[in-house]
């Protein structure tokens, strides 16, 4: 069977050494020292000024929409992954949809400008598969409306933007860490911001809103996350630029192999050192679509409809009706399986039962 991912895993007896040390000091939860060590680490890897390590991406939505004190509704995107609208609804907002751009698959900055009224408090942008937003339009438009910029990052680890990491753009960033990302903590996610009293705010949320042992200065959350996790994440970021060095060849791989495929792909910018972390293709029509992914599951390979469907559909939402781009790519799009194991006689079989499906239907 090849599923769309698989954790990387680091050598074992690595990650065996730094579960001695928490055997020994007995300090398994609660701001540990591999917590604190995992992220100093983070910060000097991706060169960012704060970052919080927190129990997942989800949790790091919701703890960024708390924190810059959001209210009314937010302007976000309907393709990404269902936490990114969610969070938005748990945390009592309202999405409003804007339209993506059908180049990049992130929101579309010329859809947002319309939809601004006296009730909206934010943006929250997904950098889509790991590639960037057009950030220079969103923040401008921010700035002239008086609006907070939120990036959902969960897919942006190891992508820099202008010689920067995506995640020092906006008011808050968030990231997930889970087992199925690029950069991972089996679980685990991460929060960014350059402010720091928005960073001391959101210290204290994902702690209960503790100010000490007695004391509590603000509503909080568990969002804390464990020794355990954090040793995965310092042992796995020994390997990310190798990770992201063979994620870039397998991607390769599957361009020069699939050229004569029917479909488009995600335009990059040429500011964009990117991370390599998902392979979209936006299939030409939902018929070879689907008849791709039959074969492929007939032969137990099992590539991903990301995203689908369209998030103005979700039962919780009033949904939109004037989203014709996200509603269309999210019929097509299909992410091909992508991992560090990935061998390249896997990637061209994949690329031949695709061919032959192409074929049967032309």
């Amino acid at each position: 069977m090849i599923p769309v991912t698989k954790p990387f895993l680091p050598p074992i007896d690595e990650y065996q050494h730094l579960l001695q040390g928490i055997w020994q000091r007995n300090w398994l939860t609660n701001n540990g020292p591999l917590v604190n060590e995992l992220e100093l680490q983070l910060k000097n890897k991706l060169d960012v000024q704060h970052l919080l390590f927190v129990t997942n991406g989800t949790i790091a939505l919701q703890i960024a929409i708390k924190a810059l004190d959001l209210k009314g509704e937010i302007i976000t995107t309907p393709f990404s992954y269902v936490a990114t609208t969610s969070s938005i609804v748990w945390e009592g907002c309202k999405p409003v949809f804007a339209d993506i751009d059908p180049n990049s698959l992130n929101i579309d900055p010329h859809q947002i400008e319309p939809l601004i009224t006296d009730k909206t408090s934010a943006i929250l942008a997904t950098h889509v598969y790991g590639n960037p937003c057009d950030i220079e339009a969103i923040e401008g438009i921010a700035r002239r409306y008086n609006l907070k910029v939120i990036y959902d990052g969960a897919h942006g680890f190891g992508t820099r933007y202008k010689g920067k990491s995506l995640f020092e753009f906006g008011d808050v960033v968030t990231t997930s860490f889970h087992s199925t990302k690029l950069f991972h903590t089996i679980e685990g996610g991460a929060v960014f911001t350059k402010e720091a009293a928005v960073l001391r705010r959101m210290a204290l949320m994902r702690n209960f809103g503790h100010d000490g042992p007695e004391k509590f200065s603000d509503i909080g959350i568990n969002g804390k996350n464990s020794e355990f996790h954090a040793a995965m994440g310092i042992v796995n970021l020994k390997y990310i630029d190798a990770i992201i060095a063979r994620r870039r060849e397998i991607c390769h791989r599957y361009d020069e192999k699939l050229r004569n495929f029917r479909a488009g792909r995600v335009s990059i910018g040429a500011e964009v050192d990117y991370n390599f972390a998902y392979y979209p293709l936006i299939v030409e029509d939902v018929q070879l679509m689907t008849r791709v992914l039959e074969q492929l599951n007939r032969a137990e390979i099992f590539p991903r409809r990301y995203f689908y469907p369209c998030l103005s559909e979700l039962p919780y939402v009033e949904g939109q009706e004037k989203l014709p781009v996200s509603k269309d790519i999210s019929e097509r799009i299909l992410c091909l399986p992508l991992y560090h194991e990935l061998s390249f006689e896997e990637v061209d079989m994949i690329c031949r039962i695709m061919l032959r499906a192409q074929n049967y239907e032309s």
